[in-house]
């Protein structure tokens, strides 16, 4: 994906994670939304595959499941970065973790599907 790409799924992403639950708040101003959307595309690009490389003997360990703690603290660093951008408690942040993951899935199965249909197919 694109970085533009990646930016608009990021946003979208924590748009739904905003209104699906109560306790992520962008404020009342669009353009924080959009600013936090920067900022996690930002964040997921370089501070993550540092992390994630850093975190490999925990994610062997943990059987993957430290990715799901990696991609929760890129959440938490956004919303500490970004000023209006507010997660409320721990919980409410796994909530938002599992909502932005399966927004990108269905974001990348779109995408996806869209880029192998416009391939040309050798024959």
């Amino acid at each position: 994906m694109t970085f533009l790409l990646r930016y608009a799924v990021s946003t979208l992403a924590l748009y739904v994670a905003a209104w699906a639950i109560d306790g992520i708040s962008y404020g009342d101003q669009w353009w924080t939304l959009l600013i936090a959307g920067l900022v996690f595309t930002i964040v997921n690009s370089f501070v993550k595959p540092i992390v994630t490389v850093l975190s490999i003997p925990f994610i062997i360990v943990t059987l993957g499941i430290a990715l799901f703690v990696i991609n929760l603290a890129m959440l938490a660093l956004t919303a500490l970065l970004v000023a209006d951008f507010t997660i409320d408690g721990f919980w409410t942040a796994v909530k938002g973790t599992v909502i932005v993951w399966a927004v990108n899935v269905v974001a990348e199965a779109i995408i996806g599907a869209t880029r192998r249909r416009e391939q040309p197919t050798s024959s």
